[in-house]
């Protein structure tokens, strides 16, 4: 599917880059594109190597239980490694965003002073595309049902994830339903 996000700017989304030759890509569906420049994010794999040799158990991340605590007593994860339970689905998520880095570090450091304090925020980020902020809570894996309120050609619109109960959502234009959902994914 392509979209125009902006004059001179198209979104070819559900496909990848297969071939780049330093002025043209193809994409996955065969697509050839000319460009100027090339921008790829590639994501995080977290380097298991070193915590596994530790002893710790790691499962697409390091594990650790809801006060962010390893398989090892007194060993602690936070961030993008840290792969722990989810609160509100209870799979274990890995989220890769800054502010849940820093939220993690700080649980972790009060249950290592003995607090016991479960981590329970709610996974959220945000993304800044031209003049438009896409805002995302919860968490989705794959299989939810996905319901659309508003217009998403119209830049205003939050999509609901829906699986078991369990709820995520993704906005645009619509601050105020994605704080709505946040404060509805809290847990007590």
């Amino acid at each position: 599917m392509t979209t125009d996000a902006r004059p001179g700017v198209r979104f070819h989304l559900g496909e990848t880059g297969a071939h780049f030759d330093g002025r043209q890509l193809e994409l996955s569906g065969g697509t050839r594109l000319d460009v100027d420049f090339l921008v790829v994010g590639v994501g995080v794999r977290p380097r298991l190597d070193l915590m596994t040799a530790a002893g710790l158990a790691v499962d697409k991340g390091v594990v650790v239980d809801a006060f962010l605590e390893t398989s090892v007593a007194g060993i602690y994860a936070a961030g993008d490694i840290a792969r722990y339970p989810d609160p509100r689905s209870g799979e274990l998520i890995r989220v890769e965003h800054w502010v849940a880095a820093e939220r993690q570090g700080q649980a972790a450091a009060l249950n290592m002073m003995g607090e016991h304090t479960p981590f329970t925020a709610v996974p959220f980020f945000w993304s800044h595309h031209y003049d438009q902020v896409i805002q995302y809570v919860g968490h989705a894996s794959g299989g939810e049902v996905a319901t659309t309120d508003g217009s998403i050609a119209s830049g205003h619109a939050t999509v609901r994830f829906l699986r078991d109960g369990h709820l995520a959502a993704a906005s645009i234009g619509q601050h105020t339903e994605n704080l709505e959902a946040e404060r509805d994914l809290s847990v007590a």
